[in-house]
């Protein structure tokens, strides 16, 4: 196609102005040199978005699976909006300033491209505006690229006149890893209820925000649920569709997303489904844990400890037992579990680290501040002739516990049978929403731990493999 005749590339160039679909398509192979993989979600995004070029739209919420191609068709929806109208405004904000600005510089580098010239000829630039989150055009236009809860001040978007002139993008301002943060939550709606919505010049100016969801509480939600007062239109684009089929097969099949799912339920429903709840004990499904009798031959273990805050609140300290067999799969091996003081802890630390022997290596928290490294200095004192790590907390529970459900949840977990399985298995069944989440949050440091310079190779002999030399246990 880039070797068309004359006729042909006159047609294409027409098509390309006037709709955006093929605009995006056009400039893909343009700049690339080879064909987007179009999907037939592409064709509702630039429909929504040309509804809002056109005036029929002025609150837009796309909500759409990550890496399904939304922050591509934004970017085309800015260069054809200002190749229609030079003079228009545009604000593009995204949950990290970097992103945002590179996603800006990028359609500073379409607008610049010969292809881009053919389609819009009258579009020319501003030669000492190239800074990549504020850059102009001659006619006025400008697109300015911040992260949220960054600063607007002296900029608008949108234009005091008939038709389109720009306008306010959101491009995921939530982080995911923050989403769950009530605190982090409230502050991207502030920042959008007090700075960002105040930042349109016209009272036309479109609000578009496209994300994947991430929370019942984020952004999207919030607006939809009448947040600032107005009446939103919404396209919503589940991965798994409700007639069974998937919204991107070359991407995704049914095969895949059900196996997503079985995984990781909580944030398929929430980023792929776009039905966020609150956690209901479905993260872990624990049923999918087989118990064994003997421990395999030939696995690595880690012992990773959670320490209780307080022995005056019922708190646990769990020190869990997790081994990578060498088929790639995982055992819980043992489960010591206690409530006192420091004495008794730091008494418990060491005396399994002694029944463990010096093979399993040892994995404790790091609190912040200096009483924290005192802590482990100490710690890795009475644990001489092993192997100590320790590191800090980082995301919230839920974040840090779904790399180890999403094995659990496809049966790559198995369990030495003992007298502890039955508390464990109740504490996963409702996590996060349980009393007591120690056991989980042990299990999830030692899983990490294990995981971390090491590769999943779990096979489809992974069974037959099972029946291979073992040791008793102790």
């Amino acid at each position: 196609m880039l070797d068309m005749t004359p006729e042909k590339r006159f047609a294409a160039v027409q098509l390309a102005r006037e709709d955006l679909y093929f605009f995006s398509r056009w400039m893909f192979l343009q700049r690339k040199g080879f064909k987007w993989q179009r999907a037939k979600h592409h064709a509702a995004i630039c429909a929504a978005l040309t509804k809002v070029f056109r005036g029929g739209s002025r609150r837009l919420i796309l909500n759409l699976p990550p890496r399904y191609s939304k922050t591509e068709i934004v970017k085309n929806f800015i260069g054809w909006g200002l190749g229609h109208h030079p003079d228009s405004e545009f604000i593009y904000t995204s949950y990290s300033g970097r992103l945002a600005s590179a996603s800006s510089w990028d359609v500073r580098g379409m607008a610049q491209h010969p292809a881009y010239g053919e389609v819009f000829p009258s579009l020319a630039l501003r030669d000492d505006s190239q800074a990549k989150d504020e850059w102009r055009t001659t006619e006025g236009g400008i697109v300015y690229a911040v992260g949220a809860g960054g600063t607007i001040t002296g900029y608008g978007a949108g234009k005091m006149r008939p038709g389109f002139g720009g306008a306010i993008l959101i491009d995921d301002p939530h982080k995911a890893d923050e989403a769950r943060s009530d605190v982090m939550r409230q502050n991207v709606i502030d920042w959008f209820q007090n700075t960002l919505e105040t930042r349109v010049n016209g009272p036309d100016t479109p609000i578009i925000l496209i994300m994947q969801r991430l929370h019942e509480g984020d952004l999207a939600g919030w607006l939809l649920n009448g947040g600032n007062g107005e009446r939103w239109d919404h396209v919503c684009l589940k991965a798994l569709q409700d007639d069974g089929t998937a919204l991107w097969p070359e991407k995704h099949d049914v095969a895949e997303l059900r196996r997503m799912r079985a995984a990781k339920p909580y944030t398929f429903a929430g980023q792929y489904q776009q039905q966020p709840a609150p956690p209901e004990g479905n993260i872990f499904k624990p049923d999918s844990i087989k118990p064994i009798e003997e421990l395999p031959a030939g696995t690595r273990f880690v012992r990773a400890w959670d320490l209780a805050a307080s022995e005056d609140e019922g708190d646990w300290t769990v020190g869990a037992k997790l081994g990578q067999l060498p088929d790639g799969r995982y055992v819980i091996a043992d489960i010591v579990r206690l409530q006192g003081g420091p004495e008794r802890v730091e008494e418990a630390i060491v005396n399994t680290a002694a029944r463990d022997r010096r093979s399993v290596a040892v994995c404790i928290p790091q609190d912040p501040g200096q009483a924290g490294k005192s802590q482990v200095r100490y710690l890795t004192k009475q644990l001489a002739g092993h192997t100590v790590k320790s590191s800090p907390e980082s995301g919230d529970k839920i974040t840090r516990a779904e790399p180890f459900a999403s094995q659990v949840n496809v049966g790559n977990v198995l369990m030495l049978a003992a007298p502890w399985n039955d508390a464990l298995i109740a504490e996963m069944r409702v996590f996060p929403n349980a009393t007591n989440d120690d056991q989980v949050d042990a299990l999830s440091r030692a899983f990490n731990e294990l995981f971390q310079g090491a590769r999943m190779t779990v096979s489809d002999s992974v069974l037959a493999r099972a029946a291979q030399p073992t040791t008793r246990r102790r």
